[in-house]
């Protein structure tokens, strides 16, 4: 077996930010190419590892293979038992874990797929997954997934949805010398925000994860001149919400809560969402990974989705510090890499 750290360390050295992920995803290819027992189909910058053992179940393993830009130049640095470097925890070292779970895993109780993918940290209509999902959905089938982000090697399960609105008050222009001859758009604001910082969560517990929901405002926009009373405001608000709620449900709450703050020339418009997904940990699969494993909501929107939204229930549990991603400090160590292997791999043999 390959040295987990010096693994992730080796595909740290091979820059993969979004859209200029394919030498890397060629590495993995060359690697995986040579083993006998897996079958290898690649789909743009998207490369997907099969068994086809004819097993009753099968897992599918997901992972990016893309960073966030930063400094690609000086690549990864091995202290003692940590690996540090852009793409360390996010997610270069779940991406470790995989390929050596693919390279020396021979014995397996169920099928497992594995699925390196291009552009997740970008823009939802560039996922490489969902590119997988368009073009060749079946090399995606399973019965449960696995993505591989990070997580501290705990599980975090299922994911809230997220929807963005753009909600636009009117107001009438006047000179600032002379307000009462207009209104004031941007003074109406005031009421919603209010309204917002008051706003009463949810937290539902969901098969014992605990979510919290959020209602807030991201952005703001309005003015014209420093002279004149503006006649436009716009509040851009994000709305996150636990999985027992699907995406109409959600949406058709936010519209409630707004509407007692609007008048018939305003407007509020939908202008993103992406759905939740349920934690699934009431599948064999999944239950058997979490055994002995602190099990916790994922606050956020994750890749989850894709496969909850084809009927595959799927949790996040992967190597590395979420909370470091994207930062100069981010970095994996060699316990977490080790935790997430050995867990993997005793699913995958049947232990």
């Amino acid at each position: 077996m390959r040295d987990l750290l010096e693994l992730t360390a080796e595909l740290v050295d091979i820059p993969s930010v979004s859209f200029e992920e394919g030498p890397l995803v060629s590495m993995i290819e060359k690697e995986l190419s040579t083993v006998p027992h897996l079958s290898i189909d690649r789909v743009g910058d998207n490369l997907i590892a099969r068994t086809n053992l004819n097993k009753e179940q099968r897992l599918v393993l997901a992972g990016h293979t893309d960073t966030v830009p930063g400094d690609t130049e000086s690549g990864a640095r091995i202290e003692n038992d940590t690996c540090w470097g852009l793409g360390t925890a996010d997610m270069k070292g779940g991406i470790a874990v995989m390929l050596e779970l693919a390279r020396s895993v021979t014995e397996y109780e169920i099928d497992a797929t594995w699925v390196f993918y291009a552009r997740e940290e970008v823009a939802r209509e560039h996922n490489g997954l969902k590119e997988i999902f368009t073009k060749a959905p079946e090399l995606l089938i399973g019965d449960a997934a696995v993505l591989g982000e990070p997580t501290s090697a705990l599980i975090e399960a299922g994911c809230q949805g997220t929807m963005r609105f753009l909600l636009s008050f009117k107001g009438e222009r006047a000179h600032s010398a002379r307000p009462w001859m207009g209104r004031n758009a941007v003074h109406r604001l005031s009421g919603v925000l209010g309204a917002l910082e008051k706003y009463d969560h949810r937290e539902p517990l969901i098969d014992g994860c605990q979510f919290r929901e959020a209602l807030q405002a991201v952005g703001v926009e309005g003015g014209v001149a420093g002279n004149v009373i503006p006649d436009m405001a716009t509040l851009l608000i994000n709305h996150r919400h636990a999985p027992d709620r699907n995406s109409e449900e959600a949406e058709s709450h936010v519209r409630e809560f707004l509407m007692p703050h609007m008048e018939d020339e305003d407007s509020l418009e939908l202008i993103d969402m992406a759905p939740a997904a349920l934690p699934g940990m009431d599948h064999s699969l999944l239950a058997s990974i979490g055994e002995g494993i602190e099990t916790r909501a994922k606050l956020g929107w994750t890749d989850v989705a894709f496969f909850s939204e084809q009927g595959i229930p799927a949790i996040n549990f992967g190597p590395g510090d979420a909370t470091l991603a994207h930062t100069v400090e981010e970095r994996v160590e060699r316990e977490n890499l080790e935790v997430a292997f050995g867990t993997i791999k005793r699913v995958l043999e049947g232990n």
